[in-house]
Parts: C-alpha cells; sequence; structure tokens
C-alpha cells in the first residue's frame, strides 16, 4: 500500500492546499477587476456630466424650461421664487389663447420689474448663465403675465361694474386676481394689433404689465414672436405644486366674436372685391 501510494502520488499536494490555491488564485483577479472598474468610473464621469448638460440644454432650449419667478405681479397664482415649468412646443401645435400664463422677452423692449447687478467676472457671468437657463435664478428681461387679449381683440376697462371686457363680454378675474385688488385702476381701451398680445399680471397693483406701456410702440401690447412658451405647472415648492389652467371665463363663446374670426373676416373681405372685379371684367369682355 505504501509503495503504491508513494509511486503514484508521492509529488501530490494535499487537498486543503489545492483548495488555498484555487481560492488564492480567483480572488487576485477580482481585487485588480474592481480597481479597473473604480478607475474607469472616475474617467467616465466626467464624460457622463458634460453629456447630461449638453442633453439638459437641448430640452431646455427646444421642449421645457424651467423659470424662476422673481416678483409679486402674478400674486397669488404665482408666488415670488416659485419655479415653474414652460412649455416651449405647445405653440407650434396651436395659436396662443386668453388665459394663458406665458413667459416672454422683454429684451429691447420693457424695462425690468427688478435690477440685477451685472457679474463681476466671466467666471461669475458663465454661471449666472447656467443658474437662469435651468431656473435657479431669474433672468432680468424675461417676463410671466397672463393674456387678456389677442391680436385683434378689443380690451377694455372698465364697465359700470368695473370689470375688464374683451369684445364687449365682461370676463370675470375672481379666481385669479390677487385678493383686494380691481382688475385696473387705470383707464384703457385699446385694439390689440395682430401678432400682438395684451397682457397683465394677476396683482395687478403692483404688475407693470400692458397698461404701463401703453405709450410704447404696439401701445402695450407684446410681439407674439417674443413669447417663450407656455408656463403650464408649478414645481417648486413642492407643497405648492399645481398645473396653471386656463380660468373658465376664458371659454365664454361671446369672446371669440371678433377677435377669433378676425382672418375670417379679413379673408370675406378681400374676397369680395376680387370677386366683383372678375365680374366687370368678364363683362365687358362680351
Amino acid at each position: 500500500m505504501t509503495s503504491e501510494s508513494q509511486e503514484h502520488g508521492a509529488a501530490r499536494r494535499p487537498v486543503e492546499d489545492e483548495v488555498d490555491v484555487v481560492a488564492e488564485e480567483t480572488q487576485k483577479p477580482a481585487k485588480g477587476g474592481k480597481k479597473e472598474k473604480k478607475g474607469s468610473f472616475w474617467k467616465e464621469l466626467p464624460v457622463l456630466v458634460v453629456v447630461a448638460l449638453v442633453l439638459a440644454l437641448i430640452i431646455k432650449t427646444f421642449v421645457v424650461q424651467a423659470f424662476y419667478i422673481p416678483s409679486e405681479s402674478m400674486e397669488n397664482t404665482l408666488l415670488k421664487n416659485d419655479r415653474v415649468l414652460v412649455n416651449k412646443l405647445v405653440y407650434h401645435t396651436r395659436d396662443i389663447e386668453r388665459g394663458d400664463v406665458v413667459v416672454f422677452s422683454g429684451v429691447d423692449s420693457w424695462d425690468g420689474e427688478f435690477q440685477l447687478e451685472e457679474p463681476s467676472n466671466p467666471v461669475a457671468a458663465f454661471f449666472r448663465w447656467v443658474g437662469t437657463a435651468f431656473g435657479i435664478v431669474p433672468g432680468e428681461k424675461d417676463y410671466i403675465k397672463r393674456v387678456i387679449g389677442v391680436g385683434g381683440d378689443h380690451v377694455k376697462c372698465c364697465d359700470s361694474k368695473g370689470r375688464i371686457t374683451v369684445n364687449g363680454t365682461p370676463i370675470d378675474e375672481e379666481s385669479y386676481l390677487y385678493p383686494g385688488n380691481v382688475p385696473s385702476d387705470k383707464f384703457f381701451d385699446v385694439t390689440v394689433p395682430p401678432e400682438r398680445l395684451w397682457v397683465m399680471g394677476d396683482h395687478r397693483s403692483v404688475s407693470l404689465d400692458s397698461r404701463s406701456h401703453t405709450g410704447d410702440s404696439g401701445g402695450g401690447s407684446i410681439p407674439v414672436s417674443q413669447v417663450i412658451g407656455r408656463a403650464f405647472v408649478i414645481v417648486w415648492p413642492f407643497d405648492r405644486a399645481s398645473v396653471l389652467d386656463i380660468p373658465d371665463t376664458f371659454g365664454q363663446p361671446a369672446l371669440q366674436a371678433l377677435g377669433g374670426s378676425v382672418p375670417l373676416v379679413a379673408g370675406f373681405g378681400l374676397a369680395v372685391p376680387l370677386v366683383l372685379v372678375r365680374r366687370r371684367w368678364l363683362r365687358r369682355r362680351r
């Protein structure tokens, strides 16, 4: 027995030694793999951050953007320091409607309702730009107001009951007007030019809106082309998160009597003379 075992197994190691060797060999690559994975993660992190920022900027530019509310002009619908999301695609699929809360640019137009100090250096300017882009800090030339009248509308303040009228129809603003405010403490009687909007803040006593710019080009109205998008939801603070719907008063059919039919009326106005001229021309040829 002894000689046979020596002949065939004298050079073999105990089973325990074999297990230790196998365990040691499998553990060593695992440790090295963890180090490699950890190192590769830190190498990839800057790339991931850059890609995330680029995607965020693309979304912000073309789809949805967060905006910071810097003033009290839209209280109590929007409070100072609220953040809202603005839909930039919606007006590619439908027209701007009365009652919409819109964000628009006042560059080369309205003076700001608040003033921001210019950044002292390029680094501060960059962080200001990033903060504005993501709704962390306000943009000095961005405004947020409610659309009261669209192109062709006759907007007037006020009727015998102190209500603003649109195309002769009074609008009930109780659901969104700041408590204690009247619809307007300034008289106005305007017909909104085509492709422009008459906008007002919900906190009328402090809002510098269309009423404050009646002496400007456009009579206080703003160009549709300056509209950035429609504010549709409050996202911050969380306890105020809510959807910004169009108030029911703007759904009155009578409001559409003039503003919504202007293109149709203009079309008929141009078509009738053309038909008459054509008839005369045909008679002469006969």
